[in-house]
């Protein structure tokens, strides 16, 4: 089992985010971000600096958190699969030459105009995240659907619909804790409540190689989302990750803290960038104190 982030979260260049991943003496980022481009689009020569950075701080790039069928791709728009399929296949070569045998991928937003889980929709859906799966499988990685403002976020039963209709081995989940908080159970008849991350994720679990801790409150007509400390919120993470645990997991922790750079006098005057730095590493500090608490033994 081991440790790791959204790197980019502590800070857009990349040596920061290696600094902030020393800093909590762990050895991966998950990379989703780097010098504001990511793993498919970055130049030649800007990916030989990115490699040099990590063989001399002997950090590893464990996932690309990429942005393929995301939220903001139509399952419809053939030019947005396209896009999709063109970030896969121009990160492919750098992912083997660092060894990255994971992608998190999503199943395309959840369309406004129409039943998002229409049989005609879902078969669009399935057909385009088989062929991205395929692709991977071709090449040795796996396709790591994350449960997010997508299909397959619409509810676990979605989840379970979309690895049934895909039906590949190289099709897994990545279990995001937090994503449920501020998502609608799109199962029976509307008005949806929120989800239930701990229901999720028990239905889920047996397909889950890979977890995202990211825990928040959804405060209607309030202040929207707000993203806390993991733990404090309503993604039931203790209780998630005390699961994992008594089951053997022996995958990855990426930790996703969302928080909101806010300025308190106590930060004496530190810039934006310093504040963003600090919340990453406590975030991943507060994270390793609640693993000790469920049980884990570093």
């Amino acid at each position: 089992m081991f440790l790791t982030g959204f790197a980019d979260e502590a800070g857009r260049d990349f040596a920061t985010q290696i600094k902030a991943t020393r800093e909590l003496g762990w050895k991966f980022i998950e990379a989703r971000g780097i010098n504001g481009k990511n793993l498919a689009t970055l130049t030649d020569e800007e990916f030989e600096v990115v490699c040099g950075q990590l063989e001399e701080s002997g950090v590893q790039i464990n996932c690309f958190g990429s942005g393929i069928a995301n939220w903001s791709k139509h399952p419809r728009k053939e030019e947005d699969f396209q896009a999709s399929v063109k970030e896969l296949t121009d990160a492919l070569p750098r992912m083997k030459k660092l060894g990255i045998k994971i992608v998190r991928g999503m199943s395309f937003l959840t369309p406004k105009d129409e039943k998002p889980d229409s049989p005609e929709l879902e078969k669009i859906i399935f057909s385009k995240v088989r062929h991205l799966v395929e692709i991977c499988a071709d090449n040795g990685i796996i396709y790591g659907h994350e449960n997010c403002m997508n299909y397959g976020g619409l509810s676990y039963m979605h989840t379970l619909r979309l690895l049934e209709n895909v039906n590949h081995d190289n099709l897994k989940l990545i279990y995001d804790t937090g994503n449920p908080c501020f998502n609608y159970r799109w199962i029976g008849e509307p008005p949806y409540p929120l989800q239930s991350s701990w229901e999720f994720y028990r239905q889920v679990r047996d397909h889950v190689v890979y977890v995202h801790i990211k825990d928040a409150l959804a405060l209607p007509g309030v202040d929207g989302i707000k993203f806390t400390y993991a733990g404090f919120g309503a993604g039931d993470v203790r209780a998630i990750v005390s699961d994992l645990l008594e089951r053997g997991y022996n995958g990855g922790f990426s930790m996703e803290p969302h928080l909101a750079v806010v300025f308190h006098e106590a930060d004496g005057g530190k810039s934006e960038d310093d504040v963003r730095y600090n919340n990453y590493v406590s975030y991943g500090r507060k994270f390793e104190e609640l693993l000790r608490d469920c049980g884990w033994k570093f």
